[in-house]
């Protein structure tokens, strides 16, 4: 077979994937999974597991995954594979900053397929559970055999220009304090101040002399590494495929199908 043949059956599986079974009811929307995408090959790997994750807690779901940018597959390339199949995107981000109010939206507008867009995972008390669980692998007690007022945690963020996504965090930075029931200061890797560094110090100076760094990232990246460098005690990992994650991201599905879809692209736009 050669390669022209080859590319043409490629496309047409690709259409008869997206074609409802004969003789069957409405077809149910996709759950697209929308990561924001990284270098660092670790970060593909987890919102995978996340997929997964997601598939066991809801069989026969069709869950898919769309990246913003750097990772394959991109969300725009995801998108016109479902064809005429509706969708619901649910970010793996965290606040609602541009990718968020721009970028996200704007591919579900252009898609042929009616779209409901959900809202980004944070902060959200479920959040909050899984920063502790976190924690807790990385060290962190809850018992009394550490003396109170020594331990304070900087909840460690990709950091954004926009204030609502500050906000945001500042939101999830009061939910896991109240959670742990210790001071938890909201810091940031970019683009926001203050940095980690610079929150972990202002903890030192005011007493505490236990600061951990809780890793408010959906996968490993750059940033998260970064952070984790600069705790002077211990680091989690960042969320991750975490099971109370992946309820979360079933919640935000859920939520979003009682939300008015947005109308499908005219047939000049999807020439």
């Amino acid at each position: 077979m050669n390669s022209s043949h080859g590319r043409f059956g490629g496309h047409l599986a690709a259409r008869l994937r997206a074609l409802p079974r004969a003789g069957a009811g409405p077809v149910p929307p996709v759950l697209v999974l929308v990561a924001h995408g990284s270098r660092d090959p670790r970060a593909l790997r987890t919102v995978a597991a996340l997929a997964h994750r997601v598939r066991a807690l809801r069989p026969g779901l069709d869950v898919r995954l769309g990246h913003i940018e750097l990772n394959e597959p991109l969300l725009a390339d995801t998108l016109a594979e479902l064809g005429d199949r509706p969708a619901v995107l649910v970010p793996l981000l965290l606040g609602h900053g541009h990718h968020v109010k721009h970028d996200i939206p704007t591919a579900a507008a252009a898609a042929r397929a009616r779209v409901r867009v959900a809202p980004p995972l944070g902060p959200h008390p479920l959040l909050a559970d899984t920063l502790h669980a976190r924690l807790a692998e990385a060290g962190w007690t809850d018992g009394t055999d550490v003396p109170d007022g020594s331990r304070a945690v900087v909840l460690a963020a990709a950091g954004s220009r926009d204030p609502d996504s500050a906000a945001d965090t500042d939101r999830a930075a009061r939910l896991l304090a109240g959670r742990l029931g210790v001071p938890v200061v909201p810091a940031y890797a970019s683009a926001a101040a203050p940095t980690v560094p610079d929150a972990v110090r202002a903890l030192t100076a005011r007493g505490y002399a236990r600061v951990a760094v809780a890793a408010y990232f959906t996968a490993p990246g750059r940033f998260a590494t970064e952070c984790a460098a600069a705790a002077p005690w211990i680091a989690s990992a960042p969320l991750g495929a975490h099971p109370a994650v992946a309820r979360l991201v079933l919640h935000r599905h859920d939520r979003a199908l009682a939300a008015p879809a947005l109308p499908a692209a005219p047939a000049l736009t999807r020439a």
